[in-house]
């Protein structure tokens, strides 16, 4: 019987499974920053001036989801997602202001997925893409170029 095993070709894909996995929260949940309910829901919590401040971190999160799908500027991508994270995460899900325990254990859970997610980001802002990504690609387009250049 033959033992399957994972070759370190096969690696490659995981970074771009991670990718995807990642950005769709973003792209999937950046369409709700565009309706008047979430736009009066930041109101409520006290985001200033949010008819204009979610939609535009409806823009940074599609922006920055985009960008990690396909691994094109993804360090940067990943960045947009850290500076719609962070202060999302503090406005929007600050349990420790909730009195009532079932709202405690729902921002709190909404709070803690966002830190998880941050890490994530912060993955892809540190290592970038991976091979399978955009990136990689006009890297190595660029690579190919300057050995044309040399050769000639």
């Amino acid at each position: 019987m033959q033992q399957s095993r994972i070759r370190v070709d096969d690696r490659r894909y995981l970074a771009l499974a991670a990718r995807q996995l990642l950005s769709m929260i973003f792209i999937i949940a950046s369409a709700g920053h565009f309706t008047p309910r979430t736009i009066e829901l930041a109101a409520e919590q006290g985001v200033p001036m949010a008819g204009l401040l979610v939609p535009v971190s409806g823009f940074i999160a599609l922006a920055g989801g985009l960008s990690i799908l396909f691994g094109y500027r993804a360090k940067f991508g990943a960045w947009l997602l850290v500076l719609f994270l962070v202060p999302v995460t503090l406005t929007m899900h600050n349990f420790w202001a909730m009195s009532d325990p079932i709202m405690f254990q729902i921002q709190l859970t909404l709070f803690m997925r966002n830190v998880l997610l941050l890490g994530g980001a912060l993955l892809v802002a540190h290592f970038g893409a991976g091979p399978l990504s955009l990136d990689a690609l006009l890297a190595e387009s660029v690579v190919d170029m300057d050995i044309v250049r040399v050769n000639s």
